[in-house]
């Protein structure tokens, strides 16, 4: 009887030539791995998300309308009602955060998975606010405090919020960020 694998060996520290068909095909077509700094504003600057927040977008993909950012409550508040028409997947970074649609709070460390079709309303009550992680997918409508369809947010959306406060501010667009 064969043994399982329990993890991958890695006993060196020296890149390994992996024999791969497509190798050639990938190198012409694939974007490439890429590393995003997001603690500095080197890559990304925060863009203004209303009163009380930024973000700083670290990927976008049209291919799949997917793109990924980093929310910044900067205090108590609260990012209104929405409704996703993808899933979303966020870690807390920093502070806590909860939606008043379910009994629990995200914190430092917590993964939070959004389903599509769910409405909520996320709000801090953090002194400091909150940072949240995001890797989401498909668009993102917003309701007003009467159940009022205002707007929604998908891949394209966000482009357009990194590239006019970087045209706004005279902040090079970094090429890096599309996928």
């Amino acid at each position: 009887m064969a043994t399982k694998l329990k993890a991958p060996p890695s006993d060196t520290k020296e890149i390994v030539d992996v024999p791969w068909a497509y190798r050639d095909t990938v190198a012409r077509l694939s974007p490439g791995g890429r590393y995003i700094d997001a603690e500095t504003d080197v890559d990304s600057p925060w863009v203004p998300f209303g009163d009380n927040a930024a973000i700083k977008h670290l990927s976008f993909d049209v291919r799949t309308n997917t793109y990924s950012n980093i929310l910044w409550m900067k205090g108590p508040g609260t990012i209104g009602t929405h409704l996703h028409r993808g899933t979303v997947t966020m870690v807390t970074l920093t502070g806590s955060v909860r939606y008043l649609e379910y009994d629990w709070v995200g914190t430092p460390g917590g993964l939070i998975l959004e389903t599509p079709g769910e409405a909520h309303t996320l709000v801090t009550e953090h002194p400091e606010g909150c940072k949240l992680f995001g890797w989401m997918n498909g668009p993102i409508e917003f309701y007003d405090a009467q159940g009022t369809y205002m707007d929604t947010v998908d891949v394209w959306w966000f482009i357009e919020h990194y590239e006019n406060h970087c045209k706004e501010h005279g902040i090079p667009i970094n090429q890096k960020l599309y996928l």
